[in-house]
């Protein structure tokens, strides 16, 4: 299975990388450095309508450099980019888009989308990954998969009773447009993360009187309005322990904090920053406080997080007791041609990037195992 097959149904290759964000784009750039061929030794294949990954679905109001930083994908100093000097007035969404697809044609790299996998199954030779109808295939064969959908899709909402008898408006944060239609309203925040600031101050430019909710307090940290080497590397240690371990994943901002940002800042300023300790439950209008007493809101905004985008994998069934997947430098460790790019240790944006080069040299060693394994002589 040396090079890319394709008819009206069904691709061969040797490799798939699922997802064509930064942890995704990383690989695939090793992979052709290393000398495999984009579109016949590897497919890129990604959801989104055009590029830039989860980028592109955020929100209007987000810039480059408030509370997010982007880092370079690997190659981009030899095309004279870099998001060091990228717009800060545009969305964050079209710039990273913009700079994502520039990227994408000049390594050539032949992102196939939309091409959304649904499921995934063993065979003698691999896996056949199965897509959602409207791509260009509805099957694809390969040897290796680099899994590298990261969180988007997948938004992480508490269990909290109530939830169904509210008749209030709920968004979680991929849902979120714009903050204009809460003007005027009483919306409660619940999260504890930069998403969750930046929409309490999209709001409070609304004019909607906000309440902030969260399950611990928030510790606000003086540093750059992203993470400090210190800080993040803390968070990739730790992450790295539990993926290592088969455990859940810790949320970032639980082991690095909230950097005191301008938007903090600007937050604290107006009053905005008076956390309130996670309600019991929701009702028809409104909330109940851990003290029984009732909150009118008419909003909820659940900027709670994320978890892996994986349910397409379910049917290899890798996750263990707890319900996470033990891996190690990147690997699925007990299906190791199977690889979790910008998992773990590796959802920082830097840190996606370092790995793809390991990432990449091991699915090089693979391929060229298995090659001798398969020009090796039947003995007779």
């Amino acid at each position: 299975m040396s090079e890319a097959n394709h008819d009206e149904a069904t691709a061969s290759t040797r490799v798939v990388i699922i997802g064509a964000g930064q942890a995704g784009l990383a690989v695939a750039y090793f992979l052709r450095r290393a000398g495999l061929q984009p579109g016949r030794d590897f497919l890129v294949l990604d959801p989104g309508p055009r590029s830039g990954g989860a980028w592109q679905h955020r929100w209007e109001s987000l810039r480059l450099g408030d509370t997010h930083k982007v880092h370079d994908l690997p190659g981009m100093h030899e095309m004279g980019l870099t998001f060091d000097d990228a717009p800060r007035d545009r969305p964050a969404r079209d710039v990273v888009a913009a700079y994502y697809s520039r990227y994408e044609r000049h390594f050539d790299l032949q992102v196939v989308r939309p091409a959304t996998v649904s499921w995934v199954e063993r065979t003698e030779d691999g896996y056949t990954l199965t897509l959602y109808p409207g791509g260009p295939f509805d099957q694809v064969a390969t040897q290796v998969i680099v899994n590298a959908t990261g969180t988007w899709t997948n938004p992480r909402i508490p269990a909290i009773a109530g939830r169904s008898e509210f008749t209030g408006t709920q968004v979680a944060t991929p849902q979120w447009i714009s903050a204009q239609q809460f003007a005027g309203r009483q919306v409660a925040v619940v999260g504890g993360g930069t998403s969750a600031l930046g929409f309490l101050d999209d709001l409070a430019n609304v004019g909607a009187s906000t309440l902030w909710y969260t399950r611990r307090d928030p510790v606000f940290v003086d540093d750059e309005p992203w993470l400090s080497e210190t800080r993040g590397a803390r968070a990739v240690s730790l992450q790295d322990a539990a993926a290592r371990s088969g455990s859940i994943l810790p949320s970032i901002v639980s082991v690095t904090g909230l950097a005191r940002s301008p938007l903090v800042e600007r937050l604290d300023a107006r009053g905005q920053l008076q956390r309130r300790p996670m309600f019991r439950r929701l009702v028809t209008d409104g909330i109940i406080e851990q003290d029984g007493t009732f909150t009118y809101v008419d909003a909820v905004v659940w900027a709670t997080g994320f978890r892996a985008e994986l349910r397409h994998l379910d049917g290899l069934n890798l996750a263990g007791p707890s319900g996470a997947i033990t891996v190690q430098r990147g690997q699925v460790v007990d299906e190791p041609t199977i690889y979790m790019a910008g998992y773990g240790p590796q959802a920082s944006t830097v840190s996606s990037n370092r790995a793809g080069r390991t990432t990449a040299k091991l699915i090089l060693a693979q391929l060229a195992e298995r090659a001798a394994a398969n020009s090796t002589p039947a003995a007779n």
